[in-house]
């Protein structure tokens, strides 16, 4: 395994329990509790830990982590069709504390905070996946309604489904309080949310799920916000499928890096 050490060399005692922290309010979970918990630790195997680690006689307080293993997670963050709801050894409770642990720590401008969550578990999955079929069985042509039926069917037999938002009320108040940059508040709300979408499905491919993301809003949102209680000002903007992986990713191409990259100076 790639810069793994020794055993006597790792100098950090990694704990099975899981994180103990209070649900912020930017976090919502709908859960039905139908998988079986798991007394297994798993310790990712693209996380190289060196003995260059500081600890306290409480806790471990920073961790040094290779680019090169970082890099291997964001390779392996691939789309997945179709999923199944086999979560193997994870456990709502460990899914919801990964949601968590980056909900509470991707950037945004100003430090604004304005993502928020809800996660979607069992029957509630299920239900988010009827509404969207219900919405767009009203919509799309009848000649084209295979087709799309085939899709809501393959999404509702995921899993789950995380619901990113962005919070309305957070960014109108960080265009009042800094009028100057207003026009950019918008954006820069929707790249921390981009930002979230894609740490929650690395991470979640490095637990081993699949997952594929989607986007119907507008389509979706106020029957999603009446069903799930969701605050007016929660703006809905993606759908993260996720599942236990049914088969193997599509082939992926790639554009010649030449052609998008450029670098100038030297040290």
């Amino acid at each position: 395994m790639r810069g793994h050490l020794a055993p006597s060399r790792l100098r950090a005692t990694i704990s099975a329990g899981l994180i103990r922290s209070t649900t912020p309010t930017i976090f919502r979970t709908a859960t039905i509790a139908t998988h079986r918990p798991s007394t297994k630790t798993t310790i990712n195997p693209y996380v190289t830990f060196t003995s260059n680690i500081h600890t306290t006689t409480s806790k471990m307080s920073s961790t040094q982590i290779s680019a090169n293993a970082v890099l291997d997670l964001i390779k392996n963050r691939r789309t997945y069709y179709p999923l199944s709801k086999d979560l193997g050894s994870l456990t709502v409770e460990r899914i919801n504390e990964i949601v968590k642990e980056a909900l509470q720590h991707v950037p945004s401008s100003f430090n604004s905070q304005s993502n928020r969550v809800v996660v979607l578990f069992g029957a509630e999955h299920d239900k988010l996946w009827d509404i969207t079929s219900a919405t767009l069985k009203a919509i799309v042509p009848e000649d084209a309604w295979a087709s799309t039926e085939g899709r809501m069917a393959m999404f509702k037999g995921a899993a789950g489904t995380i619901l990113f938002f962005e919070d309305e009320t957070v960014v109108k108040g960080m265009q009042e309080k800094f009028a100057l940059y207003a026009d950019r508040f918008p954006g820069w709300a929707t790249q921390s949310d981009a930002m979230l979408q894609h740490t929650l499905w690395v991470a979640l491919e490095a637990e081993g799920l699949g997952a594929n993301l989607q986007h119907y809003s507008p389509l979706i949102d106020a029957k999603v916000a009446e069903t799930w209680s969701v605050p007016e000002s929660w703006k809905l903007n993606a759908q993260l499928v996720f599942g236990g992986k049914t088969g193997d990713a599509g082939e992926k191409a790639f554009g010649a890096v030449e052609e998008k990259f450029k670098t100038f100076g030297s040290a």
